[in-house]
């Protein structure tokens, strides 16, 4: 696995308020307090659509990404027997609000996206991706390009720091926590805040001059170098996080609960060698779905949420 140089590695351990309660909003409920909706008891607020849609969350191009699942979503085809279609996205809040419409039913969401995908879209996720041996997850960086004069954290004061979107974990909320909680730095005061989008638009400006330093997940990193999209010497990791869960995927609530466990069993069931699903992903590690549950894994992100006086308050 590449990486360029890190001069620093850290637990984000934040001064903030405890870990506040999450909550759901009122269309869904929790009766089993496992922290998402539960699937619906009445038949009438059931759903089997005849063909099933599918968004992986926009951390890079959808066009990449289409290609990169077409073994998957043919798997997902052969054992839920429904047509599943490919859905491009180009932002998290429209793939959470094409979930909470009824549009998507089965996603990849990113982890910042997650807690509120839950809250406000009904979400269920069910697993991720993690190595052979079951380890998982990835890391937030701080990047710069060589010369830049940024060598600490420090160095950013009165430069451009690149986000990706706000409801990014590793593109947003972590950063903005630690500068805030360690380096007594805000957005607007110490730093200029520019937000590119995505995170390869956040790699490929750091690469190209463009932002003086990034925040960005470290997989996303590592498949475009092993991908040549840019290339190991253009960037300079000056911070390297704890690790974080990574993207999690799952179904809309309201489905029905024999094609919810169907839609599971192609995740647990998908044979990854030699598809394209493994020629993308094993360039980070990946080599499986395992299962998770988001009251347990997710629990350093509400608190990085809770530090940062998120609201999960839905629109």
């Amino acid at each position: 696995m590449l990486r360029k140089i890190i001069t620093a590695t850290a637990v984000l351990c934040l001064a903030g308020p405890a870990l506040a309660e999450f909550t759901l909003d009122a269309r869904y409920t929790d009766a089993d307090g496992d922290m998402i909706a539960d699937i619906p008891t009445d038949p009438a607020q059931l759903v089997n659509p005849a063909t099933l849609i599918f968004a992986y969350t926009p951390v890079e191009d959808p066009a990449v990404y289409a290609e990169v699942w077409t073994d998957f979503l043919k798997h997902m085809e052969a054992v839920t027997g429904k047509p599943v279609q490919f859905f491009p996205v180009d932002s998290n809040a429209a793939q959470i609000e094409a979930m909470r419409a009824g549009r998507l039913h089965v996603a990849g969401f990113n982890t910042g996206s997650n807690p509120l995908a839950i809250a406000c879209a009904g979400f269920r996720p069910f697993a991720m991706m993690a190595a052979k041996d079951g380890s998982y997850g990835y890391e937030m960086e701080i990047i710069t390009y060589p010369g830049s004069g940024i060598e600490k954290i420090e160095d950013i004061k009165g430069r451009t720091l690149a986000f990706s979107a706000e409801t990014s974990n590793s593109g947003f909320k972590a950063p903005s926590a630690l500068l805030k909680a360690k380096y007594n730095m805000v957005a607007g005061t110490d730093y200029t805040a520019a937000f590119s989008g995505k995170h390869d638009n956040t790699i490929l400006g750091v690469a190209n001059k463009d932002y003086d330093a990034g925040a960005i997940a470290n997989s996303v990193m590592v498949r475009m170098i092993e991908r040549g999209a840019v290339t190991a010497d253009q960037l300079v990791s000056i911070y390297k996080s704890e690790t974080f869960p990574t993207t999690g995927y799952g179904v809309a609530h309201n489905l029905t609960p024999e094609l919810q466990e169907k839609i599971k069993e192609a995740f647990f069931s998908f044979p990854w060698e030699g598809s394209s699903l493994a020629a993308e992903f094993n360039k980070s590690g990946e080599e499986q779905f395992i299962p998770i549950t988001f009251k347990d894994n997710w629990t350093v992100v509400r608190e990085i949420d809770a530090a940062m006086g998120v609201s999960y308050a839905c629109q």
